[in-house]
Order: structure tokens, then C-alpha cells, then sequence
């Protein structure tokens, strides 16, 4: 029983050491590309940097009464600050779109379409069901090659370290302007979906749903579905 106890013991601290590992290295990877609205407006003022083919805008909780929940309006609302300051050439609002009574992205895309930013210039990723899967449909599926991740900044490292792993050119900006309800857990969590995904980025496992390609440099429209 002691044998078998510290065996165990052992599992639990080699399982805590590789959070922590996968953690720091994903951090470390990932900040360096972090960035603000402003010094991408500088850097493409001063000529050095393009402006990136979309920002790529990561779904949350829409309420059952339709309403967005303050971290998805958050990242919306900053999202259409980069296009609207000319650092991205479109949007991609990726969420949940998996069932009927339920609908991020055409809520995103509502929304954005009410503060002036044209659908054409808006498309719809309705099987985002997850950080990874957002990412791989964002190459696969839009044809990708250049964006700004907008997330809250527990969340960005994960979005950018995913993006980079499909081959992408991939800006953070972190959207974070409250202390939400719940944080402490989500931060927990977000721990563990590291893991998960730096093991998805090594082995790339297909998402839930691919389909045609819809290149992001055509029309959003395209992407409606009603």
C-alpha cells in the first residue's frame, strides 16, 4: 500500500510539473506577440507592419435573453475598433453556433453590423466550438495568413500559441476592461486547455467540422445563414 501510495504521489507531482511546464513554455511563446490597438496603428503608420487580413474575434456566453455577456461584448467591441482604425481588413466572429436555440456569432455579427462595420466585411465561423478548433478553421477554412487574435488575456496566450502552430501570422490583443465573475476558476481551467491544446498542435487532429473553403478575402456574406 505505501509502494502503491507513493507511486501515486509521484503520478500526481510528475501531472503537476507538466501543467506547469506546458504553462511557461506556451507563456513564453506566445507574449511576445502580444500588442495594443495603438502600436499596431503606429507600426502600420510607420510603414512597418500590413494590415493583417482579419481580426479573428473568439465567441463567449450569449444570455438567453440574446444579450451578450460583457467578456463577448468586450472582445466584439475590440474587434471592431481594429477594423474601424484600419489594422484589419475583416472580421471573423467564431463561436458556437451548434444548435438552434443557441447562436454567438450571428449575435457578433448583429452587433457589429449595428456600430457600421458592413456584412460583407463579416464572416461567420458557426463551428468555433473551441479555441483549437477556431484556429484550424481559420486556416483550413478561410485561408488565413495574417490576424489579430481579440480575447481576454488569461484566453490570448492559448488563441496565439494555436494560431502559430497552423502556420499563421498572429497579433494578441488582449480586450480585458473588468474583473469578471468567476475568474479564478476560468484562470484554473484555462491551465488545463493548455495542455490539451499544446497536444492538439503537435498531433493536429481534425475539428468537430470542416467544409468548402471560404477565403477571407472575399465576401462574409457568404458565410450567413439566414
Amino acid at each position: 500500500m505505501i509502494v502503491i501510495g507513493k507511486g501515486l504521489l509521484l503520478l500526481v507531482l510528475a501531472g503537476v510539473l507538466l501543467v506547469l511546464l506546458v504553462n511557461f513554455h506556451m507563456g513564453r511563446v506566445a507574449a511576445k506577440d502580444f500588442t495594443t490597438l495603438e502600436e499596431l496603428s503606429w507600426e502600420i503608420e510607420a510603414g512597418g507592419r500590413e494590415p493583417a487580413e482579419a481580426a479573428l474575434v473568439l465567441g463567449a456566453q450569449v444570455k438567453p435573453d440574446g444579450q451578450m455577456s460583457l467578456m463577448l461584448r468586450e472582445r466584439v467591441d475590440a474587434g471592431i475598433e481594429l477594423y474601424q482604425a484600419g489594422i484589419v481588413k475583416k472580421l471573423i466572429m467564431s463561436g458556437d453556433h451548434g444548435r438552434v436555440d443557441y447562436d454567438e456569432v450571428n449575435t457578433m455579427k448583429d452587433y457589429a453590423i449595428s456600430k457600421g462595420v458592413p456584412s460583407e466585411d463579416i464572416f461567420m465561423d458557426h463551428a468555433g466550438f473551441s479555441t483549437y478548433e477556431s484556429m484550424y478553421r481559420a486556416k483550413a477554412i478561410f485561408e488565413v495568413e495574417s490576424m489579430v487574435v481579440v480575447t481576454q488575456e488569461y484566453h490570448l496566450y492559448r488563441a496565439v500559441y494555436d494560431g502559430r502552430a497552423f502556420g499563421m501570422e498572429v497579433a494578441g490583443v488582449p480586450c480585458d476592461t473588468a474583473v469578471y465573475h468567476g475568474d479564478a476558476y476560468r484562470k484554473c481551467r484555462e491551465m488545463l486547455a493548455r495542455l490539451k491544446d499544446f497536444g492538439y498542435t503537435l498531433v493536429k487532429p481534425e475539428p468537430t467540422f470542416l467544409g468548402e473553403a471560404i477565403p477571407v478575402s472575399g465576401d462574409g456574406n457568404l458565410t450567413n445563414d439566414r
